[in-house]
């Protein structure tokens, strides 16, 4: 409990009330996946031994999910180590400047440490702003490294 928000490991009965929360996130960054395919990643994140992947949520202080933070694990031959990364991280828009974000990553930094995880990463946008002064908040710090993607 951090103040009066609770983030926590995500069960199934999270799920209906995430997938909006994951769609809008989608929407943010202009993708638009079926919505089977993310049903089937939350319900794995969910089911997964953490050292797997983890699906964490933030109830507010109404008991309602507003936020979550998806995370996955990679290897990194620069650290020598397993790191998890942070693939999604999204707060509803009526609960954001409430602290939900960095506690997530927070909670998701927590959980990866006590797993013995090297670090924890995360990727944004260029222009989102307003999540870069939540990751400095939060203590992260931001690299110049170009992301590519080969679809499959």
């Amino acid at each position: 409990m951090i103040g009066q928000m609770k983030i926590r490991a995500a069960s199934p009965d999270d799920v209906a009330a995430v997938l909006p929360l994951v769609r809008a996130y989608c929407e943010f960054y202009e993708a638009d996946p079926p919505a089977d395919g993310l049903l089937e990643m939350c319900r794995a994140l969910i089911v997964a031994p953490d050292h797997d992947g983890m699906l964490l949520v933030a109830e507010g202080a109404d008991g309602a999910v507003a936020g979550f933070a998806a995370v996955g694990w990679k290897w990194s031959s620069l650290k020598a180590a397993r790191v998890a990364v942070m693939e999604d991280l999204f707060v509803a828009e009526h609960a954001r400047s409430a602290g939900i974000g960095v506690a997530l990553i927070g909670a998701c930094a927590d959980r990866a440490r006590e797993l013995g995880a090297a670090a924890l990463e995360w990727v944004t946008a260029t222009d989102n702003h307003r999540a870069q002064a939540a990751y400095a908040k939060a203590g992260g710090s931001g690299d110049e490294f170009l992301i590519y993607e080969l679809r499959l």
